[in-house]
């Protein structure tokens, strides 16, 4: 659906990706699947044979222009495929993104196992959220997908579920990053439930008008815009529903720099450098890190009361 209430989400008509652009995109794909088949086009890898329509979100005003899309599908953390920034774009390719499944359990009423092809079909926006990661730097990107609300109350969580954990595709022989003890594989992150629920949170499948690239999550992965981008899981394999805090991958492995929540905090420094400012990847100067990466007027209310310095 169409939202048309004003919020920090949202923006200018006139600045959202045209129409026809994203149509010719869609026209491309069959191609890009065909050059992929004998080995070209890498950042389409994930493409064969998808399309989608989408309603339009309008973008943040306050936002800066979208980020290229090069530097969105070439320079990513993804560390199931390297460390190095370049990494994913170069060793994602072998990624096989059909057949997959999402299963979903734990404390719900209806647990359910959902297919690429379901997922697709649920009702698609476009957002543009900006993406803000731990190491200071951002990006403004047009993502394509639908709130995770949806897929929680297909399940109907019990009264006993507090929390949502989420886990990566554990898979070495296609995730060569995950042969080596960077982190304790499969990557696995959470949300509290009212997170979880929350109308800015998304399932992506999509970006710039396109179905997911494989270096970008494909082909299912979180969006959660106020907190840093290691909290948006991607390649999501199981959504489990749990009473307790489910375990998180970075927090699991250095405890005293990567927090739970991880919520975009220019108070709270990162052990080894500040977060007071960042670097919009394409530009030269630094700006002020918003509080919630910009988005307090929607999700502040969810931490209210609570000690963010201690809660980071």
């Amino acid at each position: 659906m169409l939202l048309r209430s004003r919020t920090a989400s949202q923006a200018r008509e006139s600045e959202v990706t045209p129409r026809n652009l994203v149509l010719s995109r869609r026209t491309a794909l069959a191609g890009a699947a065909a050059a992929f088949a004998v080995g070209g086009i890498p950042s389409m890898s994930g493409a064969a044979g998808l399309s989608f329509q989408t309603t339009v979100r309008p973008r943040d005003e306050k936002a800066d222009p979208i980020a290229p899309m090069k530097s969105a599908t070439t320079y990513n953390n993804f560390y199931e495929f390297g460390t190095d920034k370049a990494d994913p774009s170069r060793n994602a390719r072998a990624l096989r993104t059909r057949p997959w499944q999402v299963a979903v359990d734990g404390e719900v009423v209806k647990p359910a196992t959902f297919g690429i092809e379901d997922l697709l079909a649920l009702p698609l926006e476009e957002r543009i959220y900006r993406l803000r990661c731990v190491e200071a730097w951002s990006m403004v990107i047009p993502w394509v997908g639908f709130p995770l609300a949806e897929i929680l109350k297909r399940v109907e969580p019990t009264g006993s579920a507090r929390y949502v954990a989420f886990q990566t595709l554990h898979d070495p022989q296609q995730m060569p990053g995950q042969r080596g003890p960077v982190l304790q594989w499969p990557y696995v992150e959470g949300l509290r439930l009212d997170e979880a629920r929350h109308p800015l949170t998304i399932l992506a499948v999509g970006m710039y008008g396109e179905v997911l690239p494989n270096q970008n999550g494909a082909p299912i992965r979180l969006v959660v815009p106020w907190k840093y981008g290691f909290k948006s899981i991607k390649s999501i394999v199981r959504i489990t529903l749990t009473r307790d805090q489910p375990p998180t991958a970075w927090n699991r492995s250095q405890p005293n720099e990567y927090g739970f929540y991880a919520n975009v905090n220019p108070e709270v420094d990162h052990p080894r450098w500040s977060q007071a400012t960042e670097r919009r990847v394409g530009d030269f100067f630094r700006r002020k890190t918003l509080p919630f990466n910009g988005y307090a007027d929607e999700v502040a209310g969810l931490y209210a009361g609570m000690d963010l310095g201690k809660y980071f």
